[in-house]
């Protein structure tokens, strides 16, 4: 089978299509995942046994089971219980859900990171442990975990062909709808890859320029929320 230019132009809008709710998908759950995954870091790190045994067991059993599991027991199994979702919002949620655990971890090892003296000195001038998280630990503890968050944005990206389970039409399954209808395959799946590179080197980019922004930024420490 050679390349056949004509078809892989014809073929493009459909994809692109497809690359659109790729994109969507990913920026939606990772946004997902960013804000669940700072409130388990801090759950788990809460005094109060209520809230860090139950974000600890939910964090654990979504990490040690497949993302494809999780996204066919949200789609097939919850309807049973009266919450139902369409797929594309199904899909989004066990991606968001699924990452959410992984981030917890980059937000602990940077919440981790900062130096024990910015709790005591908080303390010290009487700030909430809410007021010293806002003000003094996430402003050093965030930046330098970013490089980390990115890794897990490039890797959702990568897992997104596994909404096509639940019949969500992201860019992989329309290519392979049209591999089927057509009878060649070369031009929507090397399209196809072509797409999730310059969507991996396009993320890894933003995420290095947001590094290099955040790094050009002071963190405010115990000063900064006093001042």
């Amino acid at each position: 089978m050679t390349w056949d230019t004509d078809f892989a132009i014809s073929i493009l809008p459909e994809l692109m299509r497809g690359l659109w709710v790729t994109i969507q998908a990913v920026a939606l759950g990772m946004s997902i995942a960013l804000v669940l995954g700072l409130g388990w870091a801090l759950a788990r790190r809460s005094p109060r046994r209520f809230l860090a045994w139950p974000a600890s067991a939910f964090v654990e059993v979504v990490r040690s089971t497949p993302l494809l599991v999780q996204i066919y027991f949200l789609y097939y199994a919850l309807p049973s219980i009266g919450l139902r979702l369409s797929a594309f919002p199904t899909g989004v949620l066990a991606l968001g859900l699924h990452y959410s655990t992984y981030a917890t971890e980059v937000y602990r090892a940077g919440i981790e990171s900062v130096p024990r003296g910015q709790w005591e000195a908080s303390r010290a001038v009487n700030l909430t442990r809410a007021e010293t998280y806002r003000h003094v630990i996430l402003p050093q503890a965030i930046p330098p975990v970013v490089p980390a968050l990115g890794n897990y944005l490039i890797a959702m990206f990568k897992d997104t062909p596994m909404l096509s389970a639940i019949t969500v039409l992201e860019i992989l399954r329309r290519s392979q709808i049209i591999g089927k209808e057509s009878f060649r395959f070369l031009e929507p799946l090397t399209i196809v890859g072509i797409a999730y590179l310059l969507l991996s080197l396009l993320s890894a980019r933003l995420v290095s320029r947001l590094e290099r922004h955040l790094g050009r930024i002071q963190a405010p420490g115990l000063e900064g929320a006093t001042s």
